[in-house]
């Protein structure tokens, strides 16, 4: 575990991860801060290292120089790196420093995009260590002083915010700032300083430390070297505050800060750069009918503010300078961004090979919680979580999802023809190919939606699935829909087809009746068919009162558990935590979310969330865990699908492994006591 005070008295030690051109400028500021010293650099190239180390040791020997990043981050003296390589290096090294135990400042962007930082973040919580995104500007009184007449309403109620960031150069061989590979651009290399900006001011605004944008609109040209040479972006926030934000890296912008309210107007000249150059400091102050007021601010070097930030909050873990919530929220709005102009990296391609964050070869953690069962004629182990592919349509989040989902001990993915357009399909298909992982993971695939629910369909959706998803055969296919326009028989026959060519090892039915299952099995005993092994239908602790799409079907009831529990069939229920109802977004007086009030609203449901809410705090849990719980400890095989958007997300879900319930405690959780 990294050390949260200063050893013994002495300064926060710090390493340099990459000695380039800000990596000089954090080291010549780094004297000035009161709590940090530096005690060691790290490069590829040994020669740059050493050359870097002289050049800012007090005294000779004072800072060791190390041939490699690794070198460094096993210095028991260095308490804490600031990272300043290349962006697509951040994110790797950024987790091996917290697998090292070391505090981390890591330069802007923190990743090249959202997915990456999402690890990174989840490696700073699971080692518990400092992490902070170097935006410098944040960190000195001239910020400060701007959020504070801001949310003391020096100019009334805000209403607009300009913030640019740009700069005039030429494409030049060798610059990583013109090379997509190295992920280059204006976005990424300034245009996050007026994005964090107009985050910033917007949450002032509202009281709060930030705000997230409601919409967005872009421009810019991606030039031919396939970075952005220039962009424009305008962010609506709530409230009704804009936001329009100017960055580039071939021609330049005034660089300024305004914003506008409803009494005047605040103008920031250096925002970003205060003092840097013998640039000046300060804020001006425009009222309607009054001169314009000159705000004085402390002067502080930029840097030795960033590394006392760093020193002052590293019990929190996080800085309020930028929060990790900051971050993400910040990486969440470049990537969309980029995406408005036709930005994507070569790496982030559909079709790329994108190599695991950390860069170690994709295995699973020694200590995973995961379980495992059966489901007949699948020939491999089926974890009791299922990730529900339904979300991941690009490959750089997919990958991210997926890997931790495996490396937690997740085997299987849910999918289908219709998710995504076909998207979902495409990244888990190419993630399992990157990986080369086919005969490790259970794909569950899903075709013949409505208005597609037909024999044929189904021929034509599965090919179509199996193209995206590379492989020849999913190992479990369910029907998404039923049609009882057609005789079960229709869709066991072709199923069966299927099957015995090798595309299909199990398959079963989505929303399909307990009725109709047990047709169809009937059916396919009586002529030598393969019956259904599995149903995927609705089931959760709250008792579904409604279902959330037209043909869909729950399981909830207690004739439907009755049937399950006689007949052994496995059950892979979909909204196994009732869309939301255990999160604590549902309460008796808040109707506003309608879906939610229509399927799970109730007297007896409200019973079961204030049941797991004790039992969670009982046993030092979140609620969700309790409700997920009890889909795990039926009489009958139960594989919940999770459908998270965040790393985060999925580590919540996965603490419902460590809940074990007692029979009583099932039926107290569902008042059959």
């Amino acid at each position: 575990m990294a050390q949260d005070t200063e050893r013994a008295g002495k300064k926060l030690g710090w390493g340099i991860l990459g000695p380039g051109n800000i990596a000089r400028r954090f080291a010549g500021d780094l004297p000035a801060s009161s709590s940090g010293v530096l005690v060691a650099v790290g490069s590829r190239n040994l020669d740059k290292a050493v050359e870097f180390a002289a050049e800012f040791a007090a005294e000779p020997g004072a800072v060791r120089a190390y041939g490699s990043y690794e070198e460094l981050l096993a210095d028991d003296q260095v308490d804490a790196v600031y990272i300043s390589t290349p962006h697509p290096m951040h994110a790797e090294l950024a987790i091996k420093a917290a697998e090292a135990g070391k505090h981390i400042l890591c330069e802007k962007p923190a990743t090249i995009n959202h997915a990456e930082a999402m690890a990174v973040i989840e490696a700073a919580r699971e080692h518990d260590v400092f992490f902070m995104e170097a935006y410098m500007y944040r960190c000195v009184p001239q910020t400060a002083k701007l959020v504070e007449l801001v949310r003391d309403g020096s100019i009334g109620t805000v209403h607009q915010i300009e913030a640019s960031f740009a700069f005039r150069s030429r494409p030049t061989p060798g610059s990583r700032l013109w090379d997509a590979d190295l992920a280059g651009g204006g976005i990424l290399d300034v245009g996050g300083y007026p994005v964090t900006m107009a985050r910033l001011i917007a949450g002032a605004a509202a009281g709060e430390a930030f705000a997230e944008p409601e919409s967005l609109t872009a421009a810019g040209r991606v030039g031919e070297t396939g970075v952005d040479e220039w962009a424009t972006v305008n962010l609506r926030f709530p409230g009704g505050i804009s936001a329009h934000v100017v960055t580039g890296v071939r021609q330049s912008a005034e660089n300024v800060v305004r914003v506008v309210g409803s009494e005047g107007y605040l103008v920031v000249r250096n925002p970003w750069l205060p003092g840097r150059d013998g640039s000046g400091y300060g804020i001006e102050l425009y009222r309607l009918g009054e001169d314009v007021e000159q705000i004085e601010v402390e002067p502080t070097p930029l840097y030795a503010a960033e590394a006392d930030s760093v020193a002052a909050h590293l019990s929190e873990r996080q800085s309020p300078a930028m929060s990790w919530a900051d971050t993400l929220g910040t990486l969440k709005v470049l990537d969309q961004w980029r995406a408005a102009i036709g930005l994507t990296y070569p790496a982030e391609r559909l079709d790329a090979n994108i190599p695991t964050v950390h860069r170690r070869p994709l295995a699973r953690r020694a200590d995973h919680t995961m379980r495992y069962a059966e489901i007949p004629g699948v020939g491999k182990p089926v974890s009791r979580l299922v990730m529900g592919v339904d979300n991941q349509t690009k490959l750089p989040h997919a990958t991210v999802m997926f890997d931790d989902f495996f490396e937690r001990g997740g085997t299987t993915f849910d999918t289908a023809h219709l998710y995504g357009g076909g998207l979902c399909e495409r990244a888990l298909g190419q993630w399992i190919r990157n990986r080369g992982i086919r005969e490790q993971v259970v794909i569950i695939g899903k075709g013949a939606h409505t208005p597609n629910c037909n024999p044929e369909a189904i021929t034509w959706q599965l090919h179509e699935s199996l193209e995206r998803l590379q492989t020849d055969y999913v190992d479990v296919y369910f029907m998404h829909r039923d049609n009882t326009d057609y005789p079960v028989s229709a869709f066991v026959d072709v199923l069966d087809e299927h099957y015995r060519a090798g595309r299909i090892k199990a398959y079963g039915g989505s929303n399909w009746s307990l009725e109709r299952i047990a047709e169809a099995n009937a059916y396919a005993e009586a002529n030598g068919r393969q019956p259904f092994v599995a149903v995927s239908n609705n089931f959760s602790l709250a008792r579904a009162l409604d279902v959330p799409w037209a043909g869909c079907r729950s399981v909830t009831d207690d004739e439907s558990r009755q049937w399950l529990e006689k007949n052994q069939l496995a059950l892979m229920p979909w909204s196994s935590q009732a869309r939301g109802f255990f999160t604590g977004r549902a309460k008796p007086e808040d109707r506003s979310d309608e879906e939610l009030v229509r399927c799970w609203y109730s007297d007896e449901n409200f019973e079961r969330l204030a049941r797991a809410q004790e039992l969670g705090r009982r046993r030092g849990v979140a609620t969700t865990a309790v409700a997920l719980a009890y889909v795990l400890h039926q009489d009958f095989p139960t594989f919940p699908l999770i459908g998270p958007r965040s790393l985060a997300e999925t580590g919540s879900s996965f603490d419902a492994l460590s809940v074990d319930l007692t029979p009583d405690e099932v039926r107290w959780l569902d008042l059959r006591d």
